[in-house]
């Protein structure tokens, strides 16, 4: 039997409230336990002015932010337009039914103002942290460290050669932020090394060709993560090179170590980490046991004895060749005070049987000798125990991170520019990613019904 039409009827009343039509079990529930925002206003309260006419709620855009980068949503336009239209994201961000949306341009204007100029964002992300600390989900006991590239908003075919620099009408925000970090050493201090191109619009982005395809413009998202339950301690954002993501790193331990009195017993590392100095900073300086594969590049290629086949005596601080004769030192430093050659004696390899095998085309062999050596001969005994090759599959719970947050939370290209844009895009996208992870490892209390 064919029902009847359904004609709307406006009623004149209407008993309605959004915490009944939102699901006991929809994730922005389980995430609201763990969003304290309650000291925002005070932290904010400098940067605004007693007279005027009332802000939009520094609260409610945080709020927002932090559903868009929980479920991937990247446009703050479209996000603003979900917001308004969706019951649950309306709930978390407190507006009830007839709450006004601020307009999407209000995050620009906070974002390029108050929100750098007070750090806001980090202490966002370091609240969240704490959060996880005082739940259990911190161990302290091991890290892990790793970089990911992340796409620049830079067009790769509008790119300018580096040689030329940028040019004289070459104007805006990211240009001034670039000109801002060219002596920090985790953009424009990183290297010496002129990039083959520049991108006008984001000249602190970096050409690269890591990823093994075509070359594009990019930042480098650094993470340092407990790896008890992968929760991330600490990001950093830095130019896409080498040399910036170890002085992350050193960033990253030093500020957990301030701000959260966590000093971690290893860190896992793959050799991008295995520097000597780096090694030797993470052992000397700080007692950290070093999981890291070791940047090794001692091996020869054209048949020749390599370090490795030189015995070390630390007792009498020499070097014993296969033939048995001693490698001696004077002590004098090299390679910017950081290296100890090693010498044979002359008469030795003259008449040695194994030198058309060891150095043949040179009267007597040098081996050298990092200060740093004894921290990298600790990091092979670890790399072949079974804890190194535990280490070694804990760390992949870094990249487990970096997967979730380009697939799940879309962020495998940034939306903002410069080194301020990529920094806030990494904070609020780490800050929501320990936000799932609350959400996912403390359930939800049973409520029982009166």
């Amino acid at each position: 039997m064919m029902g009847p039409r359904q004609v709307e009827q406006g009623a004149l009343f209407y008993n309605f409230s959004i915490d009944t039509h939102v699901p006991a079990d929809h994730s922005l529930r389980s995430i609201d336990r763990f969003v304290d925002l309650s000291e925002l206003r005070r932290d904010l309260a400098p940067f605004y002015s007693t007279l005027g006419r009332p802000s939009i709620d520094p609260e409610l855009m945080i709020r927002i932010l932090i559903v868009g980068y929980c479920f991937g949503i990247r446009s703050e336009r479209r996000l603003c337009e979900e917001v308004h239209l969706n019951l649950a994201y309306r709930w978390f961000c407190r507006l009830g039914l007839d709450g006004d949306v601020p307009d999407h341009s209000t995050f620009a204007k906070n974002r390029h103002g108050r929100f750098r100029e007070s750090d806001l964002l980090r202490r966002v992300f370091e609240r969240v942290l704490r959060r996880c600390i005082e739940e259990g989900l911190v161990g302290g006991e091991g890290f892990a460290v790793d970089a990911s590239l992340i796409k620049a908003d830079a067009n790769r075919q509008r790119g300018i050669e580096g040689e030329t620099g940028l040019p004289p009408e070459a104007a805006g925000r990211a240009v001034q932020e670039y000109l801002t970090v060219l002596d920090d050493a985790a953009f424009g201090a990183a290297t010496e090394v002129t990039p083959k191109f520049i991108s006008p619009a984001d000249p602190a982005a970096r050409w690269t060709g890591a990823h093994g395809g075509q070359a594009f413009f990019a930042y480098s998202t650094n993470y340092l993560i407990d790896v008890d339950n992968a929760i991330i301690v600490d990001v950093e954002a830095t130019t896409a090179i080498r040399q910036a993501e170890v002085l992350a790193a050193k960033r990253m331990i030093e500020r957990s170590m301030e701000r959260f009195d966590l000093y971690p017993a290893r860190l896992m590392g793959d050799s991008a980490y295995g520097s000597a100095e780096m090694l030797g900073w993470l052992v000397h300086e700080h007692g950290i046991e070093p999981h890291v594969t070791v940047f090794d590049k001692s091996a020869r290629r054209d048949g020749t004895f390599s370090r490795d086949d030189f015995t070390y005596d630390h007792a009498r601080d020499l070097y014993l060749c296969p033939d048995g004769k001693k490698l001696t030192t004077t002590g004098t430093l090299v390679n910017d005070n950081a290296t100890m050659l090693y010498r044979a004696s002359k008469h030795d390899c003259a008449e040695c049987a194994f030198k058309l095998k060891c150095c043949p085309n040179t009267p007597a062999r040098k081996v050298p000798r990092s200060i740093y050596e004894g921290a990298r001969d600790m990091a092979r005994q670890i790399a072949k125990s079974q804890d190194g090759w535990t280490s070694r599959r804990l760390r992949k719970k870094v990249e487990m991170l970096f997967a979730h947050l380009k697939r799940i939370l879309k962020l495998d290209r940034l939306r903002l520019r410069g080194p301020n844009g990529a920094r806030d895009e990494f904070l609020l996208a780490a800050t929501a990613q320990n936000l799932r992870k609350l959400a996912k490892l403390i359930p939800m209390p049973n409520i029982q019904p009166a």
